[in-house]
């Protein structure tokens, strides 16, 4: 099998060493750079798109490198992994820092989980729960997707994130998660994989995402 590229998007606001890591451990024949360079992300054979932090300032470091129509032409031509952020960022807009324009490349919007969120304890009474929504929690599978390969359906995954997406198409859907109400955790179009979780923090489930977005050839369901 011929060695890949894996290109991780470097714009300052992400966990990329820990992402890189974790895909030099899945695939351990492959080149994995981080870099902003355009011509080397447009060349890869698979690119990771990582977000941490405010999105206004995400999205101020992506245009103000120009990564904007690098990012909207991987989306189209190749496998692409956003995460966290970088999934929030794939949306139209999003309520956060009094409202921000994204890249829309998946169309919908990014809303606030809100100050009062409430949800069930474990004795089924009423609490308020914390935000941002930090820690494990499950995600079920909505599609039938090659990224969910050897993975169980509700396995827990790391999830560190104070506004959650609202698609406008949910046949795009592919996992949801429980926390005050159902929110979407993943999102497959196409070449596109997107998910809101860390996969380079969510331990063994999180690495077989991460070697099955290496392996995947693009083609969703």
């Amino acid at each position: 099998m011929n060695s890949k590229t894996i290109a991780v998007i470097d714009y300052g606001m992400g966990n990329l060493h820990s992402a890189a890591k974790a895909l030099e451990h899945v695939a351990p024949n492959d080149r994995v750079i981080v870099t902003h360079d355009k011509e080397k992300i447009l060349s890869a054979d698979r690119v990771v798109f990582p977000g941490v932090g405010a999105i206004r300032d995400c999205m101020a470091e992506i245009r103000r490198l120009e990564l904007d129509k690098v990012i909207e032409e991987v989306a189209n031509t190749r496998p692409l992994l956003a995460v966290c952020v970088g999934m929030q960022c794939l949306m139209n807009s999003s309520e956060e820092n009094g409202g921000v324009e994204c890249l829309s490349i998946l169309p919908g919007q990014v809303r606030f989980f809100g100050a009062d969120l409430m949800g069930e304890d474990r004795d089924g009474s009423l609490q308020r729960l914390k935000v941002p929504h930090m820690g494990w929690n499950q995600v079920a599978q909505k599609m039938d997707h090659p990224v969910w390969h050897n993975i169980p359906d509700l396995a827990r995954f790391y999830f560190v994130h104070s506004y959650y997406v609202e698609l406008d198409q949910t046949e795009l859907c592919a996992g949801e998660t429980e926390y005050g109400n159902c929110f979407v955790s993943s999102i497959a179009k196409q070449n596109i994989m997107a998910v809101q979780f860390h996969p380079e923090k969510s331990q063994q489930h999180g690495l077989q995402l991460l070697k099955n977005f290496v392996q995947w050839d693009g083609v969703g369901v």
